[in-house]
């Protein structure tokens, strides 16, 4: 397998691009409109055909690169079946592999830190969308989130992974590229060691976070597989560079 992780600054979003060795075909996991053309760049530097995108779920703080992708190089967009996206042309669905190639990911369905979130297993490694991120985890405060939802996503699904799976988040805000599935059951301050389900409700509806200064117009947007809104506010436009300067958009 080909494989590589890539960052988007604005966001502090991870994007995986995941190959297939003996076809070509290639998936890019959680893109990133501001960063697209560096990511087609690493396909195309890689001798691969972006067959895929592939979202964790409907994003709150960018603009998915999904529809702009299928514009430009004709890669199909796949997403949670769950939400229901008529501009999807796959719906992923637990139980179901998705095959990249020979490359075939486990979806689980791993609700919580929204109703439709799914996180991506392949042999030793696990992306996690926002379920489980490296000694955190997502807000629950809005999307149809819920803390017993995901404490049960989590602890009673993800956490019963091999101890050495790798996990690669959506976001890092400290630097940090990868945990793994025993670390975080023995760090996440959040969900590790023995946290109960009132432990985990409490800490989650005690940190008060600032609501999201981009959600109003990336729900949207995603709901409709990466669209933005022909004005933003100056402070928010760099968000949605590539669709701004985009023929398509």
């Amino acid at each position: 397998m080909i494989f590589r992780q890539l960052f988007e600054p604005l966001s502090s979003t991870y994007t995986y691009l995941l190959g297939c060795e003996e076809t070509g075909q290639a998936v890019l996991i959680d893109p990133v409109i501001a960063s697209m053309d560096r990511d087609l760049e690493q396909v195309h530097r890689l001798g691969l055909t972006l067959a895929f995108s592939l979202d964790t779920h409907i994003h709150a703080d960018h603009i998915t690169a999904a529809l702009e992708l299928k514009h430009k190089v004709g890669s199909q967009i796949a997403a949670p079946a769950f939400d229901r996206l008529v501009c999807a042309d796959v719906g992923i669905e637990e139980g179901v592999p998705f095959k990249v190639g020979s490359l075939a990911l486990q979806p689980l369905h791993t609700p919580g830190h929204t109703d439709g979130h799914f996180a991506y297993f392949l042999g030793d490694r696990l992306f996690t969308g926002d379920a489980l991120l490296i000694e955190g985890c997502g807000r629950t405060d809005f999307q149809n989130g819920n803390a017993d939802a995901l404490f049960k996503s989590v602890r009673e699904k993800l956490f019963t992974l091999l101890d050495d799976t790798l996990v690669y988040p959506a976001h890092d805000y400290k630097d940090r590229r990868v945990s793994t599935i025993g670390q975080e059951k023995k760090r996440n301050p959040r969900l590790g060691e023995d946290k109960t389900l009132e432990e985990f409700k409490t800490i989650m509806a005690g940190l008060n976070l600032p609501y999201p200064k981009f959600i109003d117009h990336a729900v949207p947007g995603n709901q409709q597989c990466g669209v933005c809104p022909s004005h933003l506010p100056d402070d928010l436009a760099r968000y949605c560079a590539q669709m701004t300067d985009s023929p398509q958009g």
